[in-house]
């Protein structure tokens, strides 16, 4: 007990360092992720062509390898030197967001396409159809895989210790490789699963919350404009 005593501190101290590292990545990628997924679809050619580079380049090579590129490469070509930890956000930022673009992309396409057709009869634009209309009928359908993707996210905050980030995993290797004790490694899984359990518990929640409109009818266009909201929307 006594050494675990001694160990906690180092360990919860790489613990922060991977939650801050999971809020940067999930705040900053789940807003970016939007516009690749709007311009894979895209008309404009330029715009889909960049979009669906993007998202190929970034899932089709491993996280950790962009790690290393993002961190040996760029300061060689841009002569501009970042820190580990800014350039592990930079990272995870733009190799998440490729992921939920594509999530936000089927969850867009699975939009029953007569209500394009409605919005566009009562002479609505394409972006007051696309946010006032898809979007939020998107949210609720992306969100069992936005929160899988969340889960995995705290997992491979692990990654990061290549770059000598002192998070968790890099905490826990270093103890055991002091002290030729594995009790840091116990410490950490338990930690991960602690974290893993509370997202679990959070993402069911909202899935459990949203699921009530599972079953109901889909207010159409014409009500929504009855209502009024699409009067305010639309001025």
């Amino acid at each position: 007990m006594n050494y675990v005593g001694v160990l906690m501190p180092t360990l919860l101290q790489g613990a922060w360092v991977t939650v801050k590292l999971f809020a940067f990545t999930l705040i900053l990628s789940l807003p970016l992720g939007l516009p690749f997924a709007l311009g894979s679809n895209s008309k404009f050619a330029p715009f889909r062509w960049i979009s669906k580079t993007y998202i190929w380049i970034f899932r089709g090579t491993p996280l950790m390898l962009q790690l290393f590129f993002f961190y040996f490469f760029i300061p060689i070509v841009m002569d501009l030197r970042l820190d580990a930890f800014t350039t592990a956000v930079i990272t995870f930022v733009l190799n998440y967001a490729s992921y939920l673009a594509e999530i936000y992309r089927g969850g867009i396409e699975s939009i029953d396409k007569g209500q394009y057709e409605a919005a566009q009869s009562l002479g609505l634009s394409r972006r007051q159809t696309m946010f006032g209309i898809i979007l939020p009928q998107t949210i609720k359908r992306v969100l069992p895989a936005v929160s899988n993707e969340a889960i995995t996210l705290i997992k491979d905050t692990a990654l990061v210790s290549v770059l000598s980030v002192g998070e968790l995993l890099k905490a826990s290797s270093s103890a055991v490789n002091r002290d030729v004790n594995a009790t840091a490694f116990a410490i950490a899984a338990i930690i991960y699963l602690i974290f893993t359990f509370l997202l679990t518990l959070l993402t069911g929640y909202l899935e459990k919350h949203y699921s009530k409109y599972e079953g109901k009818e889909v207010q159409t266009v014409n009500e929504k404009r009855r209502s009024g909201i699409w009067k305010i929307f639309c001025k």
